[in-house]
């Protein structure tokens, strides 16, 4: 028998987890909802190591926040007995939400990460199954300083790096973009050139309202940045960030998508501002880079208009097709966009779910 050839969209929303799949990301299929009435503001899809586990950041007002897993698209879930990500005893702290579900590279199988509130991440080992409390971030001196952003106190981005595992950065609101060199055991504040214009010191050493950073596809000291108004990048791992704000019609979003394979591809969602965080003039559009945020260029066919609703920092994926890179988001009012041609075209996969938390997206063989 053939394999087939799937893509599989896994939707996080207010009330519940959805999954869609697709043979051509033109035409797809919707299976769910999946924990009915619970927020799940966390979702990723795992292909490495010859299986598919998805992962769903699930926000239970009973039995509180906890991750879950599936190996069979969703027919059945799992959690560990313990709770898969719990504080320990000691730090007299409960967890309040799993913001971002990271796998690792391909290289290191079995690591996930979770970014968490309050401010922490916690590491797996064992493909997802039981998570640990990064010390060193959790014990740093800053800690106490780090405020919370209007959704939260969350640790939202986890970059590996993928040529050393000691390098991570990780981003956070408040508190800006930190970065270890030594696997998690310490971790500096990587924020010069980002702007905290709420602050009496315009570019602190750290309490930057960070919303998003990601790593290009080839340069791994290449990040971008998309901040609570300001859009950058850096080409030494965090020593130095330069506005590419240049060309967009706004400098807020939450948004930051890098091509998985093409260096200097990068896509964004910018927002009017943080007053009125809808799309500038009711146009949601995508804008993507081709040379690392030195221009940019609008994507908007396919895309309703006009549409006021915001994109939320997790609600936004890349998939890793051989052929061309799908794009896909999802929007506070419940819609679901996908793009098979990097973002020049955007079909409706789904309309009307809840407000959508989180979007993560793989292609899939033999299902």
């Amino acid at each position: 028998m053939e394999n087939t050839e799937n893509t599989v969209l896994a939707i996080g929303t207010k009330k519940g987890l959805w999954l869609a799949r697709s043979n051509n990301r033109t035409d797809w299929s919707l299976q769910g909802p999946f924990f009915t009435t619970l927020e799940v503001p966390s979702v990723a899809i795992d292909t490495r190591g010859g299986r598919t586990r998805v992962f769903a950041g699930v926000n239970d007002w009973h039995w509180g926040p906890t991750v879950v897993h599936s190996d069979d698209l969703g027919a059945n879930w799992s959690e560990s007995e313990q709770g898969a990500v719990k504080f320990p005893a000691d730090t007299d702290t409960a967890l309040g939400r799993v913001w971002h579900i990271r796998p690792d590279t391909a290289e290191r199988p079995d690591v996930i990460w979770a970014g968490c509130e309050p401010i922490s991440i916690f590491k797996s080992t064992d493909g997802g199954e039981n998570f640990t409390l990064n010390r060193g971030l959790w014990d740093h001196p800053h800690r106490s300083e780090w405020g919370a952003g209007f959704g939260g106190a969350a640790a939202h981005s986890i970059v590996p790096n993928a040529a050393d595992s000691n390098i991570i950065h990780v981003a956070m609101s408040t508190g800006g973009v930190y970065r270890t060199n030594d696997g998690g055991d310490s971790w500096e504040p990587k924020n010069k050139g980002i702007g905290a214009d709420f602050f009496p010191d315009p570019e602190p050493e750290f309490g930057q309202c960070v919303h998003r950073i990601t790593a290009d596809a080839q340069n791994p000291d290449r990040l971008y940045a998309q901040n609570h108004g300001g859009v950058y990048r850096t080409d030494n791992a965090g020593d130095q960030w330069v506005s590419i704000a240049g060309g967009l019609p706004a400098d807020f979003g939450f948004v930051f998508l890098a091509h998985p394979r093409t260096a200097g591809t990068v896509w964004t969602i910018p927002l009017k501002g943080a007053e009125e965080r809808n799309p500038v003039g009711g146009r949601l559009s995508v804008y993507r880079s081709k040379d690392a945020g030195e221009s940019w260029e609008e994507q908007h066919e396919g895309l309703p208009e006009p549409d006021y609703n915001a994109v939320l920092r997790d609600a936004a994926a890349v998939d890793d097709h051989p052929d061309s890179v799908g794009v896909y988001f999802g929007t506070r009012g419940g819609e679901v966009f996908a793009s098979n041609d990097e973002g020049e075209h955007f079909v409706t996969v789904a309309s009307r779910l809840p407000d959508v938390l989180s979007i993560r997206a793989a292609v899939v063989v033999g299902v």
